[in-house]
């Protein structure tokens, strides 16, 4: 199933949404003006590496610190492809403005990171030794999906679904994340049984079961902006 547009109301606007779009987007074409191996060096230093965070603590090593931790924060402005940095801002840009609305411009900011690094955590304790590199906004988006799974349930989505031949419709916004975080946690499940020793990349399922379970618990924590609603 893909989401088209949500038809929850919001009253500010998203100007902290509208940003990180924009960097992403921006970042992603400074990474194609690299040349190849530059844009992989770029990646690597750059995007998450579980396999260094463990080698930054070991006596003797190699890594800083700094090139261990950095990357939890950076990886989440960093893309694959077109199609992978389309598909999460698409994502940011029909969820995130209602959470925005929500938690107000800097809490919404400290939100959104902090789901990110939740889902960085998470990646990383599920490919410990992993020498592959992970780069996305994704796990950031899904504790914003989290976040409006439990603000606006009954919130509705116009939703692209194909089965057998594709059609719209307008779905629950519960069922249209519930439906996506039950798959994610599937596919992060049958990923880990049979590529245990995996050195090849892949998407980053269990980071989006952490970004998602990050938001629930974040949105829970922090409190709404004050004067939410206009009397205009």
């Amino acid at each position: 199933m893909i989401p088209i547009r949500d038809d929850a109301p919001k009253y500010i606007t998203p100007y902290v949404t509208y940003l990180l779009i924009g960097l992403n987007v921006l970042i992603f074409i400074f990474e194609l003006l690299l040349p190849p191996d530059n844009r992989n060096i770029f990646i690597m230093q750059f995007g998450i590496l579980p396999a260094r965070l463990p080698a930054a603590f070991h006596v003797g090593g190699n890594v800083s610190l700094a090139g261990a931790f950095v990357p939890l924060l950076s990886s989440m402005f960093l893309h694959a492809s077109w199609l992978h940095l389309i598909f999460n801002m698409w994502a940011l840009w029909i969820f995130g403005d209602n959470v925005e609305d929500y938690l107000g411009h800097f809490r919404y900011l400290a939100f959104y990171l902090g789901s990110g690094l939740i889902a960085a955590g998470v990646h990383i304790l599920f490919n410990w030794n992993s020498p592959v590199p992970s780069v996305g906004a994704s796990g950031a988006i899904a504790g914003v999906m989290g976040a409006y799974f439990l603000l606006y349930p009954a919130a509705r989505v116009l939703t692209l679904v194909p089965f057998f031949f594709v059609f719209f419709t307008w779905l629950p916004a519960w069922v249209v994340l519930g439906y996506w975080f039950v798959v994610q946690f599937i596919s992060g499940a049958a990923t880990s049984i049979a590529y245990s020793h995996q050195t090849t990349g892949g998407i980053a399922f269990w980071a989006h079961v952490g970004g998602f379970v990050g938001g629930l618990a974040l949105i829970k924590l922090m409190p709404t902006r004050p004067e939410r609603f206009s009397y205009d």
